[in-house]
């Protein structure tokens, strides 16, 4: 039979019938310009991606935001034709941030974009107009947190397991190591969801790097790996600075330098160990740094409006990047209703524009 070759690999071709995962790694070390996306329940707030963390709101109050999620102005069309005017090939968003709030069906929860007023499912309507203008596309996935999950490890681990809460939760139910095995079987289903049901994706992207610091012997992260290789072998994995090195490539933010010192700070010095090794298998791979056209926060927030990244700012990070031989990867927060912040747009056009010139 013949193969079918993803629309975005389509430059690829010849490549990807011999080796899939080949023409994929090709395709990312020319692609060099890509939209990020931070969109779910703390956009509805305006006060960043963290909210829920940060203002310790109690689950039930920051679970009633479901109620509200709409959606009303997320246009899959109108984001794709952005990204390409542009000059970006390809697109990541977050199909489950550490809210645990899902932009995709998911069988093992309903709190998703599809059981909200919205009633859709966005992650299926990005990747059928990214595979429509043949734009590669990432889904983020908070592999290593997760505020909601009943066995996610607890703050005594690592203090952003968990809110700062007062009270006591009940929900959260961890007391052994033996417990996050539920949680990993909860994960390792949306993963394989997110691989079944949305056609060839050009990868995954995990976050955060420090959960898995934390506790990497909590995380079976070979068989992870291995689960999206036997699924999609053209997809690839990315990890933020890397977990064993085997990524391919890494996605620091910003800097694009390695993490260990903060990692030794926060967590200890064999953390530390583990973050270095990393970092230093996956640093001369062809690589990408994520930055935001927000001053800070990825998710959108409120106080920053007028005061976004410019043309100039994003075609020096741009530059930047390609310096040091990676992709720029470049987030901005959707607004509650899901558009693109108008000023962002203005600035990806003119980008776009400039990089044809």
């Amino acid at each position: 039979m013949p193969v079918t070759v993803p629309s975005y690999l389509a430059n690829y071709a010849d490549l990807y019938r011999r080796d899939p995962h080949a023409a994929a790694l090709a395709w990312f070390a020319d692609a060099s310009f890509g939209l990020f996306m931070h969109y779910g329940l703390y956009s509805l707030l305006g006060r960043h991606e963290w909210v829920m963390y940060r203002e310790a709101i109690p689950l039930p109050e920051y679970e009633q935001l479901q109620a509200q999620f709409t959606a009303a102005a997320f246009d899959a069309g109108a984001i794709t034709d952005l990204a390409l005017e542009a000059g970006m090939r390809y697109v990541n968003i977050t199909s489950r941030h550490h809210d645990s709030f899902c932009l995709f069906d998911s069988a093992v929860s309903d709190y998703t974009s599809v059981h909200s007023p919205a009633g859709r499912d966005l992650i299926a309507e990005l990747a059928a107009a990214c595979r429509e203008k043949g734009l590669g596309l990432f889904l983020y996935y908070s592999y290593a947190l997760d505020w909601r999950h009943p066995y996610f490890y607890p703050r005594d681990v690592f203090e952003m397991a968990r809110p700062n809460y007062k009270h006591i939760e009940p929900r959260y139910r961890w007391a052994k190591d033996e417990d996050f095995r539920h949680y990993i079987d909860f994960v390792h289903t949306q993963i394989r969801e997110l691989l079944t049901q949305y056609g060839p994706l050009a990868g995954i992207w995990f976050d955060p790097i420090m959960g898995y610091y934390a506790r990497p012997d909590l995380f079976p992260i070979e068989e992870t790996y291995a689960m999206i290789r036997e699924l999609q072998p053209q997809a690839l994995i990315a990890f933020k600075q890397g977990a064993t090195g085997t990524e391919d490539f890494a996605s620091p933010e910003r800097e694009g330098v390695s993490l260990a010192e903060r990692v030794r700070q926060r967590i200890g010095p064999e953390a530390a160990l583990v973050a270095q090794r990393a970092w230093d298998a996956n640093q001369n791979k062809h690589n990408e740094i994520c930055d935001t056209l927000q001053p800070g926060a990825w998710g959108y927030n409120k106080d920053d409006d007028g005061n976004h990244k410019g043309p100039d700012e994003v075609l020096r990070m741009l530059a930047n990047a390609q310096e040091q031989g990676s992709n720029l990867l470049l987030n901005t927060g959707p607004l509650p209703d899901g558009a693109i912040p108008p000023e962002d747009i203005a600035t990806l056009r003119e980008v776009g524009r400039r990089l044809r010139v």
